[in-house]
């Protein structure tokens, strides 16, 4: 692996190198790590990159690495950046041979997400976007319920992601995880909606292998001087007929990191937090409730795969994060090695264009007093 971004001091740039190390199944081997190439240097030989392949940018990186012969150089880069520096370089790599791993939103604009799916079709390279909660074994347990029929039809959605670490306009004391994501420059034209919105719609699509049909937004802008939503609330609608809210918040004074779904069914209903990962909780017509955790009884295969440890012992965001990396290398490996695989679980460029769409129709419905807007 090589990555692009998360130079020292990134919090997402450590959170993907750790995730990807966990498995064993792959090696950092390289990096253009910041946008100065000093730092990028610099956070290379922390990281104990071998000097030679810590380049001063990405286009030094993909150029240079395609040279090296191909036992030796990286088979795929994660790009760890600000949401408008992720096209160039993934274009870049997949240009020239590369697969790609990319932080979410996948893109600046929707235009720039259509465009970048050409250039992964014309590649033939693998591209993953790091949807991390979908990697918890509990929501796999929950996709699972909903795929095999436990549930019945559904016919209501409940999802949120509440944080409270926007509450002030820290953005103006210099805080930088803050800065970007007000910034529309730096990360297109949704502020919430984009950065934790988009986790939130993609889970509902996940879990309830629904696809959302139309949305009524109503967003709002607390922060002093923000132009970028900080908060929301959604009316949807499910392509089955199912209706919904999902709710996001990043003033929410006094919330952490609040992801949470509730799906019901006309058979039973399932309930998950990303705050307490590790339980699912179901609820039947004619049956008591039950709650399933990790390695414990009644998993269906999908979960009990990313099931790493016994029964008990927490297991959380990393592994998540982890899960992602993993079932793309296997995928990757596969490939080389001349492999097919019949099942891809990680998300792909197709993941990142709905995303787009959803900040797109929700900015549009906001525009025009909540209307309806389809996807």
């Amino acid at each position: 692996m090589g990555m692009i971004g998360g130079g020292t001091g990134s919090f997402i740039g450590d959170v993907h190198r750790k995730a990807a190390s966990i498995d064993g199944m792959i090696q950092l081997v390289c990096g253009a790590f910041s946008s100065t190439p000093e730092k990028s240097i610099a956070s290379g030989r922390d990281l104990g990159i071998s000097e030679s392949r810590c380049y001063a940018n990405y286009q030094e990186m993909i150029v240079k690495e395609k040279k090296l012969p191909e036992e030796e150089r990286m088979d795929f880069v994660a790009i760890v950046t600000p949401n408008h520096m992720h096209i160039p370089p993934a274009k870049l790599a997949l240009e020239n041979g590369f697969h790609v791993v990319c932080d979410k939103p996948v893109s600046l604009t929707l235009d720039e997400a259509l465009e970048l799916e050409k250039v992964i079709d014309k590649s033939g390279k693998l591209f993953a976007l790091t949807h991390n909660y979908t990697g918890h074994p509990m929501v796999k347990q929950a996709k699972a319920l909903v795929a095999n029929g436990d549930l019945g039809n559904i016919r209501k959605i409940q999802a949120q992601y509440l944080q409270g670490w926007l509450s002030t306009s820290i953005e103006k004391e210099g805080q930088k995880q803050a800065a970007w994501r007000t910034d529309p420059t730096k990360s297109g034209i949704g502020g919430a909606l984009g950065d934790i919105g988009t986790h939130a719609e993609n889970l509902i699509e996940y879990i309830t292998g629904l696809k959302i049909e139309e949305i009524a937004a109503d967003l709002g802008v607390f922060g002093e001087g923000r132009t970028l939503d900080d908060d929301g609330n959604m009316l949807i609608r499910m392509n089955n007929g199912a209706k919904g809210t999902l709710s996001i918040s990043q003033i929410a004074l006094g919330e952490e990191n609040n992801l949470a779904i509730k799906v019901y069914g006309d058979k039973g209903s399932l309930e998950w937090h990303q705050e307490n990962p590790n339980e699912l909780l179901t609820r039947w017509l004619k049956e008591p409730q039950k709650t399933y955790t990790p390695n414990g009884n009644g998993l269906y295969p999908e979960a009990l795969e990313v099931s790493r440890i016994p029964a008990g012992h927490p297991e959380g965001y990393l592994e998540a994060f982890a899960t992602i990396y993993k079932n793309f290398a296997t995928h990757l490996n596969a490939i080389k090695n001349g492999n097919t695989v019949e099942k891809i679980d990680y998300p792909t460029v197709k993941d990142g264009i709905r995303g787009m769409k959803f900040i797109y129709a929700a900015v549009e419905s906001d525009k025009n007093n909540a209307s309806w807007v389809k996807i």
